[in-house]
Order: structure tokens, then sequence, then C-alpha cells
């Protein structure tokens, strides 16, 4: 595992990255440090690249799961912009359409604090450097595929059928190729299925005894 670096500079952000398979628990993770830390959330699923120009039944047949469908360029580029204490403008995706929202951006100002949350978090080799401390969530492959569901059903409108399907043609084939591997970046690893307060008590802990925050 990656030791995490020091901040070099206290007006300059700390950058946090969080990644974990899909429904490991990494996100409700990085919103409860959000709020505790009143930290700037960065979730990289509002970098998909903009489906539009496909028909609309063509756009559910992407695979969202695989490193290329995020534009990678663009969030490396804006979390550096965060780091060095630049307001960036988000774009606006909408899940249902798979598609950005036209013409539509979402100011973004660093805090103290910025994470960064997504299942290829630690998967980019430009993004990795960028973070001065690095949390994998770890969860069973049974556990992850019943909160997709439960979560795609809820938000996104899916259904159950649908979300076995898609997990089964993508998102555990790129989990093991590019999500797993990735584990061995972080600075430490949680167990998504563990108390979310004892998480986070050993997170903000070590991030202490690092002079991060």
């Amino acid at each position: 595992m990656n030791e995490p670096q020091s901040n070099p500079s206290p007006q300059r952000p700390v950058i946090l990255g969080i990644a974990g398979c899909s429904g490991s628990g990494k996100t409700t993770l990085a919103r409860e440090l959000a709020t505790q830390l009143e930290a700037t959330l960065f979730p990289l699923d509002l970098y998909y690249r903009d489906l539009s120009h496909f028909p609309a039944d063509e756009r559910t047949r992407q695979n969202f799961d695989h490193p290329d469908s995020l534009e990678s360029e663009l969030f490396i580029a804006h979390i550096r912009q965060l780091a060095a204490g630049i307001t960036i403008q988000r774009p606006v995706y909408d899940f249902a359409a798979h598609s950005r929202v036209a013409g539509a951006f979402e100011p973004v100002a660093p805090a103290k604090v910025v994470i960064v949350e997504g299942i290829l978090a630690l998967h980019y080799d430009e993004l990795v450097p960028l973070y001065n401390f690095s949390v994998y969530v770890d969860a069973p492959n049974k556990v992850c595929l019943n909160r997709r569901i439960y979560r795609d059903m809820l938000e996104r409108g899916r259904t159950e059928q649908s979300v076995r399907e898609q997990f089964a043609a993508t998102a555990k084939p790129m989990a093991d190729l590019y999500v797993l591997p990735s584990q061995m970046r972080a600075s430490m690893i949680v167990s998504g299925t563990e108390s979310l307060d004892w998480s986070i008590e050993r997170i903000l802990s070590m991030m202490r005894a690092n002079g991060l925050i």
C-alpha cells in the first residue's frame, strides 16, 4: 500500500481518494467524511463521457465500468485545479439519459479537504500522485450486487434484471480487471461491511497522525 503524503502547504487543499467496487459502501463513506470534514465531494461518476450522439437504445449497451467510459483527462485537470485552490466548472450528467446536460455546469470550489470518490479513483496513473491520502473500501461480491440493485432501482430507474445482467456482463469483470488491483495503491483499506463510524474513526485517526487534518 502507498504511504500517505504530507500536505505540502496549509493553504492548499488535502486531496483524499476513496475507491472500491460498485456497492462496496465507498459513496456512503465519502459522503459522511465530507460532512465531518466540511469537504468538497468530487464523484467521478459525474464525468461519464457524453453519449448524446448515440441513439437512446445504444447508450444503455455501453460499458460504464471500463476506465474509458470516464473523461479522465477532464477530471484529472479539474482535480489539479482544485488542489491548487482554483474553482472549477463541473459538467452536469443525466444518468437516466446517459448524457451530459448541454450547456450546464456546476461551480465547485475547493475546501480544506477535497474527497475524490469513484470505483476507479485509484486506477489512473496520473491521478494517484495527486492524493495526500487514499482509502480502498473492500466488500464481498454478493453485498456489492445487492446494494447496486437497491441503488439503481431507487435512484436510476433500473429493473432488478437489468442490474443483474449488467453486473454479470461488465461490472464484475471490469472490477476484477481494474478496481480490485487498485487497492494496492491505497494508503489504507477498510471493510465495507464494518461499522461506518468505526471506518471513519480509523481514517480520521490515520489522517491526524499524518498531519493532514
